[in-house]
């Protein structure tokens, strides 16, 4: 019925114009991507099922300051200061970054142990938090 009614211009624009909101769509999370309304992502402070955490330096401060983990988790750390940061474990030395340069993303492997583990920056020793094993 469109092939009958539209002339051929008219027609390549209607199906390129909803070529794209089927697109859009997709994109927004109506489609095959991971959503918030179908399914929420796991919280940075609850232990990880997917063994990968992140820890985001923004502001002189570690972002979440507690993070819990499972055993063994792969950790990236980003640095979006201006400036270098560490996250070094004060208790056993359990991990240790090295600096971490502004725009960095580095990893490191939870400790196989389960237990709070609290940590610093050792370059600004008042940046704290914790990361949890269990």
């Amino acid at each position: 019925m469109l092939r009958t009614l539209l002339p051929a211009r008219v027609r390549v624009a209607v199906v390129a114009s909803a070529a794209c909101l089927v697109a859009l769509a997709g994109c927004s999370g109506g489609g095959g991507g991971s959503s918030s309304a179908t399914s929420p992502a796991p919280r940075p402070s609850s232990p990880s099922a997917s063994g990968k955490a992140l820890i985001t330096i923004k502001d002189f401060s570690f972002h979440p300051a507690a993070l819990t983990v499972a055993p063994g988790t792969r950790v990236t750390v980003i640095n979006k200061d201006a400036t270098a940061h560490t996250v070094t474990a004060t208790r056993a030395k359990a991990f240790d970054t090295g600096d971490v340069n502004p725009g960095q993303t580095v990893t490191f492997t939870a400790p196989a142990g389960a237990g709070s583990y609290p940590y610093i920056c050792t370059i600004h020793p008042t940046m704290k938090g914790s990361l949890t094993v269990r």
